[in-house]
């Protein structure tokens, strides 16, 4: 049996699950190997020659016989492989790519360090208020940037692009961040209409659900679980 061209590397993160949407938007076949973050596999020298960072998601193009590692590369990749979810036209193209790096270089860190110091570190001991107050009001900050540019427009762009795919899984993780988003109508609504997509609540399961990222479920559970699985993440003086 043939084996796909893209085989994903990945974990139930939001980093993780942004090459999973554009593959099932895509309906792109590909295989899957579940990385398990609680035991490091990450860090083990084979995933390592394909991902030198020790990150998570890194696929595998067999038909160029290379590993892309980096979400947004994967994602820039995955477009222009397929030419889908990246318009040719010079403009559009930029503005996407424009957006893809808004998410790469603030949406994601920002929120992530929103999640970490409340997710991970506090339940572990180390209550941060100041850097808590720091990452959850620039998240906010750029929630509103979102709003802005979402006035009058379904997507980020003209058409649905790796830009939404790359930023709606941070933003719309906006609960396990604990940032408000009262008052932004124009993301609610672009939230509404990417929560809508068949292809986009298939690959929020894969490889794993997480409805406590999203606010669905009950939260306490899962933060025991997620602080206990980064707790050598917390540094110590």
């Amino acid at each position: 049996m043939t084996q796909p061209d893209i085989h994903l590397y990945t974990a139930a993160t939001m980093n993780g699950y942004k090459p999973v949407i554009f593959l099932e938007e895509a309906g792109v076949p590909y295989g899957l190997t579940f990385i398990d973050l609680s035991k490091q596999e990450q860090k083990a020298p084979d995933y390592l020659k394909l991902n030198p960072n020790g990150k998570i998601p890194t696929i595998v193009d067999r038909d160029e016989g290379r590993p892309i590692f980096e979400s947004g590369a994967i994602l820039w990749h995955l477009a222009n492989k397929y030419g889908k979810f990246l318009s040719d036209d010079p403009v559009a193209r930029s503005e996407t790519l424009q957006w893809l790096f808004f998410q790469v270089g603030h949406v994601g860190p920002m929120m992530g360090q929103a999640m970490y110091f409340q997710r991970i570190a506090a339940p572990n001991g180390h209550e941060e208020p100041f850097s808590i107050k720091r990452y959850v009001d620039e998240s906010r900050r750029l929630l509103e940037v979102l709003d802005t540019r979402l006035a009058g427009r379904d997507f980020l762009v003209d058409d649905y692009s790796i830009a939404d795919m790359a930023v709606y899984p941070w933003a719309r993780a906006y609960p396990w961040a604990r940032v408000g988003i009262d008052g932004l109508a124009n993301l609610k609504g672009w939230f509404d209409r990417i929560d809508a997509r068949p292809a986009v609540r298939k690959a929020l399961t894969i490889p794993k659900a997480q409805p406590a990222f999203w606010g669905d479920a009950d939260e306490s559970e899962f933060l025991k679980e997620n602080a206990a699985r980064f707790a050598s993440d917390v540094k110590t003086a």
